[in-house]
């Protein structure tokens, strides 16, 4: 027997474990079935996971099923994994067994080790730590845990951030006045802070979608066992475990009202990342005008300045891109890729059981991750940073020709439109064509005509 290995049973025979691994022989066979990717479960996944056990511990302790020694045990090993700590003991590949099973046994296995260390007992993987569980249960408890998690302490408080310094910005410099664009082509005019306005309220209104998505991803599977009827589960065990959870995460959970949804179905998950996908679009857009209002700075628009970050090319000098926005675009489209994934996998609900389970938790955390990170990001350092080139809006603004649409409920709409050809061709101020092509005088172009005041709307007078 090599030195570097120990032996493990389980009910399938000896297995060689690596001699200082915490898990035991479930976790590599699994390691040694799913050679794809070299991605783990991610770490928040393993957290949550471990809040899961913690909980189902304290609930069977309560319910005087589980020995003290061996729950606090337990517990207090859990709370080490949810600090942070043992991760590396976590390997087994995303794309294994779809009910999560192996990340299920890895957990217990790890558990079970530490919890023998500390207690001086034989704990159980499958007797003690996964009681009145399944991997059926844990796992779509697991990801519905980590989502909430994910969303209240990482997604949440960076899309604050970002609508927070959208209004600071707003306050700045949400009075210039600048050209407005429809079909990337000369529109009426808008101010910065109606622009920027119209930002904030798309990240709203996704971030309320996603809390509201979250009413069903907070009721848990937990308490539903192997197929959704709670064999081997005491009876009062789903409404502790919810209870305990929701004190240990600081999150309000609940019970579901059906087990059978939770087990055979991923609806409400596939409901929240559709609700990610719109926080993506929504990213997408903003980044995207980001890019063209900084586009040039000579041959661009050039309405805005981002703040230089680093080199733009490698055989360029001198040039700078708009990185920030870019990396958030390419955020956007990995989590609407995501969220197909999702929607593919969420269809994979076979009877009592969905068999997908651990790629949706995958694109699932990582959406939650990048959207929090990327809005981070373009409130630091986008956003909150540009510099406004006013010149330029006014440059522009001058000269556009379609402020003319002020003049149609004065002169009509056919003789507007003359005197919007006529200022394009001849590259002239619309005020000044106007004023020869109409009977209105100076004083009152300038009053129909104001960018200021046309950014109010109504009806010219």
């Amino acid at each position: 027997m090599n030195s570097h290995f120990r032996i493990e049973k389980d009910s399938m025979g000896d297995v060689h474990v690596p001699v200082d691994a915490l898990y035991q022989a479930q976790t590599q066979r699994a390691i040694d079935n799913f050679p794809i990717s070299g991605m783990p479960m991610p770490a928040q996944f393993i957290k949550a996971l471990a809040f899961v056990k913690q909980a189902a511990a304290r609930s069977n302790l309560e319910l005087e099923h589980l020995e003290g020694d061996i729950a606090h045990a337990i517990i207090d090993s859990c709370q080490e994994i949810i600090d942070g700590k043992h991760l590396n003991q976590f390997p087994i590949d995303v794309f294994q067994t779809g009910s999560g099973t192996s990340s299920n046994m890895n957990a217990n296995e790890v558990i079970a080790t530490l919890a023998s260390q500390k207690s001086s007992k034989n704990v159980s993987p499958n007797d003690h730590v996964n009681m009145g569980q399944s991997s059926n249960d844990v796992i779509p408890t697991t990801i519905q845990v980590s989502a909430a998690l994910a969303c209240h302490f990482q997604l949440f408080p960076a899309l604050t951030r970002l609508i927070d310094t959208i209004d600071q910005k707003t306050d700045a410099v949400g009075h210039i006045v600048k050209t407005g664009r429809t079909h990337l082509m000369d529109a009426m005019p808008v101010t910065l802070g109606q622009e920027l306005q119209g930002w904030k309220t798309q990240l709203e209104k996704a971030q309320q979608g996603i809390v509201h998505s979250l009413d069903n991803v907070t009721g848990l599977a937990q308490g539903g066992t192997a197929v959704g009827t709670g064999i081997n589960a005491d009876p009062k065990f789903a409404a502790t475990f919810a209870n305990n959870i929701s004190v240990s995460t600081e999150i309000s959970f609940t019970s579901s009202d059906n087990f059978f949804y939770n087990l055979s179905s991923q609806d409400a998950i596939v409901a929240l990342s559709g609700q990610l996908k719109t926080a993506a679009v929504a990213i997408m857009k903003i980044s995207n005008d980001l890019r063209w209002m900084n586009s040039g700075p000579l041959a661009g628009l050039g309405e805005i300045e981002l703040e230089s970050l680093q080199p733009g090319s490698s055989i360029m000098p001198g040039k700078v891109n708009p990185v920030i926005p870019e990396a958030a675009a390419m955020v956007a489209a990995q989590v609407i890729g995501n969220d197909t994934t999702i929607t593919v996998a969420g269809q994979s609900g076979n009877f009592q059981l969905n068999v997908m389970l651990p790629v949706i938790a995958l694109n699932l955390i990582q959406s939650i991750e990048l959207i929090a990170n990327a809005s981070k990001l373009l409130a630091d350092k986008a956003i909150g940073s540009f510099a406004v080139r006013e010149d330029n809006l006014q440059l522009a603004l001058a000269k556009n020709p379609i402020l003319v649409t002020a003049l149609n409920p004065v002169i009509g709409y056919l003789k507007a439109a003359e005197i919007a050809k006529k200022a394009y061709k001849e590259k002239r101020a619309i005020i000044d064509v106007a004023e020869e092509e109409t009977e209105l005088n100076r004083e009152e172009l300038e009053k129909l005509l104001n960018p200021e005041h046309l950014t109010a709307g109504g009806i010219a007078n």
